[in-house]
């Protein structure tokens, strides 16, 4: 299935996905689950998503699978002559078949439609196997961290944590 543009109709679906992936028992599934290091069941709600959607430059991609049900979806925003990417996320009953890579490569492909210089993400510093992989993807550290949100509404911290910034340069 095609990579598309999500709508605010797809929204009730995001929460749904962003909040298995991330949080919670069902994030256990998979393996880019952020449940042992913060507590909760929320990673968002249909509130923030509808504000990020709203940003000039911002949009969600979706991963339809053969039943037209949304099992991945990436946030995009473009910033100046960069593109911010946040919020991947897959299925766990789905993760390891490709879906990541190809909502990668349509954000790349939206950074290139956009003239963008470079793609930057911000990870959990603790999150080793998840940087590694973004490495993979052709990201790397840029040497920039930033504090992690004291917002409890999205999970307690269960230790200190602070995001890396990550970049990978888009070739045009």
């Amino acid at each position: 299935m095609p990579v598309l543009k999500a709508t605010s109709g797809d929204i009730p679906a995001l929460v749904s996905l962003l909040n298995s992936a991330y949080r919670g028992d069902a994030s256990k599934k998979g393996w880019t689950t952020e449940a042992h290091l913060l507590k909760g069941e929320l990673r968002t709600d249909e509130t923030t998503l509808q504000k990020l959607m709203q940003q000039p430059g911002a949009l969600f991609l979706k991963y339809l699978n053969d039943q037209h049900e949304i099992t991945g979806c990436v946030f995009l925003h473009k910033k100046e002559n960069k593109l911010y990417l946040g919020m991947l996320s897959v299925s766990p009953l789905v993760q390891a078949k490709g879906i990541g890579k190809l909502l990668m490569a349509a954000a790349v492909d939206h950074a290139k439609q956009q003239n963008c210089d470079s793609i930057f993400m911000r990870v959990i510093s603790v999150r080793h196997e998840l940087i590694a992989w973004y490495e993979r993807q052709g990201y790397h550290k840029t040497g920039e961290t930033e504090p992690f949100p004291a917002d409890d509404r999205f999970g307690i911290p269960t230790q200190p944590l602070e995001f890396v910034i990550m970049e990978r340069t888009i070739s045009k």
